[in-house]
């Protein structure tokens, strides 16, 4: 399946996106939580500086990130119930709708996965053995990405690392007349110890066992490119390394083999760990931050999800 450029030249957000020009604070990408369910807003101890929305407060939330420069966003939906067949389809239709109705200015890319839907809190489903279920798991993954398409997401951006899911997404989005909505696949993605935090905040740490069964290999960099190689020969349009921090080396052979842009996540566990050194005075957060990002830059990446995204252009400046 080929990649239609034509996707990422649709508007000036994905331009800037792909475009070959250094960061900037139009190349962030702002993660944001919305938890069904949830009564007040939290913050969140091991990411300063990022919260846990309810489905009220998030409007506020995007108002001042737009505010603030940030256009693209990427929402997890947190569902109250957990549940291995079931998709909480009104849930997710609410989120989504209700904000680009609000911000029609906006971009919601709309992370899709199942480890905050499942009851084991995997990426997919499971075979009674406990092993995963990759064809079943892709089907329902599928599903959830059309419901999205349908509630209004600009984008849809896999993370389950679930074998010929992107294929499967291209196909079902086009076939129900959403071929202009573009795929960003997590292509890259490693087995790390760098995303507890995020477990915490998205409610997805797996009950038992770990994710190394389909996540990659840290010493396996054959893998990770090819990965990413699978993914554009099945239909993404925009590539990732995640983590940032531990993948640099990557962006640019990604990049150079694919002809497709290539970003970074700075996941939670890079971002926690710079908000450490600066709490115990060992850095100035900022600082650190921007040097982190300018590194990103150095090596090619395209752009940038960083849970700072709402402060890029005073960290930039």
């Amino acid at each position: 399946m080929e990649t239609k450029q034509r996707r990422i030249r649709l508007n000036a957000g994905l331009r800037n996106l792909a475009s070959s020009e250094s960061l900037n604070s139009k190349k962030l990408i702002q993660p944001i939580f919305i938890v069904e369910g949830l009564k007040e807003k939290e913050k969140m101890d091991s990411l300063p500086g990022v919260f846990r929305d309810t489905e009220s407060s998030v409007f506020k939330q995007v108002e001042s990130d737009l505010k603030a420069g940030v256009t693209h966003f990427i929402l997890f939906l947190i569902p109250e119930l957990k549940s291995n067949s079931e998709i909480p389809k009104s849930f997710y239709e609410r989120s989504i709708s209700s904000l680009k109705k609000k911000f029609p200015e906006s971009f919601l890319w709309i992370d899709t996965c199942m480890c905050s839907l499942t009851t084991h809190g995997h990426c997919g489903l499971l075979h009674p053995d406990g092993s995963i279920d990759n064809h079943t798991s892709v089907k329902h993954l599928s599903d959830i990405a059309l419901v999205y398409a349908q509630s209004g997401a600009d984008g849809i951006a896999p993370s389950d690392m679930m074998d010929g899911r992107i294929k499967s997404h291209r196909s079902i989005l086009d076939v129900n007349g959403f071929s202009n909505i573009p795929i960003l696949s997590y292509s890259t993605k490693f087995k790390s110890n760098f995303y507890g935090p995020f477990r915490a905040a998205a409610d997805s740490a797996p009950a038992q066992g770990d994710r190394s069964s389909y996540q990659i290999d840290v010493r396996n960099r054959e893998d990770a490119v090819l990965s990413s190689i699978r993914d554009k020969e099945e239909g993404a349009d925009f590539l990732m390394v995640k983590p940032g921090m531990t993948s640099i080396d990557l962006i640019g052979p990604i990049r150079e083999k694919t002809g497709l842009p290539t970003g970074v996540y700075q996941v939670s566990g890079e971002y926690a760990s710079i908000h450490y050194l600066s709490q115990n005075g060992f850095c100035d957060f900022d600082s650190a931050l921007s040097e982190t990002w300018q590194i990103f830059s150095r090596a090619g990446t395209s752009y940038l999800i960083t849970y700072a995204a709402r402060r890029g252009k005073e960290i930039l400046s």
